[in-house]
């Protein structure tokens, strides 16, 4: 009796219909697959000597440990950063809070969340007595290079104070500014950096020159939301030498992660990993684990940021490195048919094969018994009975099932000589 050693064709023609559909779901999820994380970002920071670039410099060497190249790319400052950011040149930037002068052309540009304070550092001549802003008028004044925060924020507060534009107000910012005031080429600077500046900690220590008190800083701080009012404290900078000599209350936005829309909700998450790492324990003016946070927002929030907030990092990534943990959760999209469709067909497709192979063998017990009905009712003769049952026996014989269904094929074979031996009783 002819038998298949080998039920591999058999299970591929029950099976084969079942992987192909399965393949089909595959392909199909395949179209709803995130893209893969970018290998190179590229973020606007600001001056080579400025805190945006040194804060940059550390977050880049965060994503680089994780095999992601921060390019960063300097430039003039906040307004120059959002400018390209709405251009699509650069994804990522630090721009400061309450600079942008167009908020109907965002570009939907979005905040990863705000990352320190950035205090306004007024220092001027010791011998130059100022009390209020509009004390300036007729001196001259750094007010920053065209493109940066600085110059933005300076200009709205001097002009409120009743300061008109003129000549006098310089294009000059960083170190050249510093060295100028330092020189006594000009009356004031205006800086927006954090404490940790090297050139505020210079100033801070210079005895020709004196950090100006914002003591209406409670009044711009209602005008202007994006404006905190803070304070230093004597001593704070150096107790021994009484540095400063009283306290000082000081203004301050705050530095926000502005991203492109396009930026991959992985690089997101990565890179406020990052922030978190840079900016945990705070400084002069922040508490510990106080930044980054989803406030002081010069855009509003993305959403894979306010998840980040609520949440935490994914959970892949707390445990896999960050390449493992995109790939897979890119693909958690292809599990979708696995668990829909293979589970189910795993556990339908057994019996179904089963039902298969015992059908080439049921199939005949119809004809069989339909012989041995028509035999004992005698409609047929004996000549007739025999030619049929001849007939079932050659085409079981050329049946054809695995092993493990033989033992119902000699069973058949029995029960058809079973049919023969009695109709000639």
């Amino acid at each position: 009796m002819p038998s298949d050693r080998n039920p591999v064709k058999h299970q591929l023609a029950i099976y084969g219909p079942a992987a192909l559909l399965v393949v089909a779901a595959f392909l199909l999820a395949l179209q709803f697959i995130k893209p893969a994380p970018p290998d190179r970002v590229v973020m606007a920071t600001g001056a080579a000597d400025g805190a945006y670039h040194a804060f940059a410099k550390r977050y880049a060497a965060f994503l680089a440990r994780e095999g992601i190249e921060l390019e960063l790319r300097q430039s003039a400052g906040s307004i120059e950063n959002l400018a390209l950011l709405r251009s699509g040149e650069v994804a990522l930037a630090l721009v400061q809070g309450g600079v942008d002068d167009s908020p109907g052309d965002s570009a939907g540009l979005e905040s990863l969340g705000s990352v320190y304070y950035e205090p306004l550092w007024l220092f001027h001549r010791s011998d130059l007595p100022l009390r209020q802003l509009r004390g300036l008028g007729g001196h001259r004044i750094a007010i920053g290079p065209e493109g940066s925060g600085t110059r933005a924020l300076v200009t709205r507060l001097l002009r409120e104070n009743g300061v008109a534009e003129n000549p006098e107000w310089l294009d000059l910012g960083g170190r050249v500014a510093v060295d100028a005031l330092r020189a006594g080429e000009i009356d004031a600077v205006f800086l927006v950096t954090s404490a940790q500046n090297e050139l505020v900690q210079l100033l801070l220590r210079d005895a020709d020159v004196t950090l100006f008190d914002v003591a209406r800083a409670d009044a711009y701080t209602r005008r202007h939301r994006f404006l905190n009012s803070l304070l230093l404290p004597e001593g704070a900078v150096d107790l021994a030498a009484n540095i400063p000599d009283a306290p000082k209350r000081l203004l301050a936005p705050a530095a926000n992660l502005v991203s492109h829309p396009d930026l991959h909700p992985a690089v997101i998450d990565l890179l406020l990993q990052a922030a978190n790492e840079v900016h945990r324990d705070g400084g002069w003016f922040e508490s510990q684990d106080e930044f980054p946070m989803p406030g002081l927002l010069a855009f509003p929030l993305n959403r894979e940021a306010e998840r980040y907030y609520e949440h935490g990092p994914p959970l892949l990534q707390r445990f896999l490195p960050f390449w493992a943990a995109s790939l897979v959760d890119r693909l958690k999209v292809m599990l979708l048919p696995l668990l829909v469709l293979l589970f189910p067909l795993l556990k339908v497709m057994p019996p179904i094969y089963t039902w298969r192979m015992r059908a080439r063998v049921y199939r005949w017990y119809d004809e069989l018994e339909q012989a041995e009905h028509r035999l004992a009712m005698g409609e047929r003769d004996k000549s007739w009975v025999e030619a049929e049952l001849d007939r079932i026996e050659s085409e079981v014989q050329r049946v054809k099932v695995p092993l493990s269904f033989t033992d119902q094929l000699y069973h058949l074979r029995q029960h058809i000589d079973l049919v023969r031996r009695g109709k000639g009783s």
